[in-house]
């Protein structure tokens, strides 16, 4: 599947749209909701056995995405914003949680996120911080990219142990 252009046209989600979806260990989707289907412009059939990252926006660092897959992998539940980009070039930002189900007997089911709108605020910090993210990415790598972040998360008397709570709280 060819990956859409990005446009300036945003997807606004709204207060109360809640995006569901799940997938394998790999990141493969193998569930979405409606919500999800209306707001990315996919189909059910389009997005199922794909990874999540046909929807990631190249305004995400990777960082991010490292963050969250390494956590996610140890069982930890993550909270973390994210720009997608929809079948049609537009995007929508959300705040994402993420995090590992389990079965009865504690073998890996599968990843469930489900995402919320976020608040202007939030989107504001959160885009000028991924914008720095991005550019020190493309420029020094993922590991000083890294250390930007926690320097962002101590500037803000945060660290990596406090994300998920710093990332509601901006939600506000």
């Amino acid at each position: 599947m060819q990956r859409p252009v990005p446009t300036d046209v945003e997807h606004e989600v709204s207060s109360i749209d809640l995006i569901v979806s799940k997938g394998d260990a790999e990141g493969n989707i193998t569930y979405t909701n409606p919500i999800f289907m209306k707001i990315s412009g996919y189909t059910q059939g389009e997005l199922l056995d794909k990874p999540h990252s046909i929807l990631r926006h190249p305004d995400m660092p990777k960082v991010i995405f490292k963050y969250l897959w390494d956590n996610i992998k140890e069982g930890k539940e993550v909270f973390a914003y994210v720009k997608n980009l929809c079948k049609d070039g537009s995007f929508y930002w959300v705040l994402a949680q993420v995090r590992m189900a389990k079965n009865p007997d504690g073998s890996f089911r599968n990843y469930v996120s489900t995402r919320k709108a976020i608040s202007d605020s939030a989107k504001e910090t959160i885009s000028a911080l991924y914008a720095r993210l991005l550019k020190i990415e493309q420029e020094e790598g993922i590991e000083a990219s890294e250390k930007a972040l926690e320097a962002f998360l101590a500037e803000n008397g945060q660290s990596f142990d406090t994300f998920n709570e710093f990332m509601r709280q901006l939600n506000k």
